[in-house]
């Protein structure tokens, strides 16, 4: 069943139209209703293209924690073969916010990871909404590890509103986990390819961020902090999120700008949520693509170019 967002309510009222003359034939086989439905069909498609031609960044941010969305255990279920899930960072516990283990992508051996943030109410409580406790960072950098051991490749995929800011959280060192984690991405020389596949927020994305590759999805977002978070802050007001996601520029076309993205991955028309076979498959080749580009570099130049890109970073402004 989809599901709409706030602005997508008059292409749902026209879908709508289309599948309740669909079901009125389906009740009496002798109604001919097709006509009609297909023209509602082809207003919903322009409407669609219409509403997704010029989202504002706060409309982003709206597809981007879109529930229907690929998670990142839907990317390993359908690009990777082989998976096998390691748990626990061998000091305190698992946490089932960050997944991730060995795999094959293209019948080649690599380490894969990300935030899961669930796909109903249960499994969304599981795995907290995808914020990731000091656990899941130190499992992180404990994969990391591993791949750099055995000269695996790194893809890590991230979707989160950030780290769990709890007290036990706190208690167990959150802050040193996510600079153990950062750090571990500017030292491995693996090839390490991250792909923004929702929300990246704040340290939390960073953690698995710092790569050789960043790729976000089109309407995927990467900032410091959430707009309603930013509003509060500024504004005293978290009803200004549109006006702090204007000038967080957080969407994936404001970063490749700023040198933070290094290519992004289309969409099909409406958002990955509508198409997700596609979507999948265009994140695969995309991958594929990169770890081309990062296998033609020596380990030691992989590494030292990472360094470099992130000392620079910044240095290029918007156009």
């Amino acid at each position: 069943m989809q599901t709409y967002l706030d602005f997508e309510k008059s292409l749902a009222e026209i879908e709508g139209k289309a599948e309740e003359l669909r079901a009125l034939a389906r009740q009496d086989p002798e109604m001919d209703v097709e006509k009609e439905a297909r023209s509602l069909d082809d207003r919903a498609r322009t409407m669609l293209a219409d509403i997704y031609k010029g989202l504002t960044p706060w409309r982003k941010c709206q597809v981007a924690r879109h529930p229907l969305r690929p998670h990142a255990l839907d990317y390993i279920g359908a690009l990777f073969t082989e998976y096998t899930p390691l748990a626990g960072d061998r000091a305190f516990a698992e946490d089932r916010a960050v997944v991730g283990g060995l795999a094959r992508f293209n019948d080649r051996p690599v380490v894969v990871f990300g935030h899961e943030r669930g796909h109903d109410t249960q499994s969304r409580l599981d795995r907290n909404f995808g914020m990731a406790r000091p656990e899941g960072y130190r499992k992180g950098a404990r994969l990391m590890q591993l791949a750099d051991r055995f000269d695996l490749p790194v893809i890590t995929l991230v979707d989160t509103a950030g780290a769990y800011p709890g007290k036990g959280a706190e208690e167990r060192g959150q802050a040193e986990a996510i600079a153990r984690s950062t750090e571990m991405c500017l030292t491995i020389k693996a090839p390490l390819i991250s792909v923004i596949i929702g929300e990246g927020g704040s340290g939390g994305a960073v953690a698995f961020a710092t790569a050789d590759r960043v790729a976000m999805l089109e309407h995927s977002v990467y900032s410091v902090i959430s707009p309603e978070g930013c509003a509060s802050i500024l504004w005293k007001n978290a009803e200004k999120m549109r006006e702090a996601a204007e000038a967080l520029r957080l969407t994936a076309q404001d970063l490749r700008k700023l040198g933070v993205c290094d290519r992004i991955i289309p969409e099909p028309v409406g958002g990955a949520q509508r198409d997700r076979g596609l979507t999948l498959q265009r994140v695969g080749q995309a991958i594929g693509e990169m770890l081309g580009e990062l296998d033609a570099m020596s380990p030691d130049d992989r590494r030292a170019a990472r360094r470099r890109k992130y000392i620079e970073m910044g240095a290029r402004g918007l156009a």
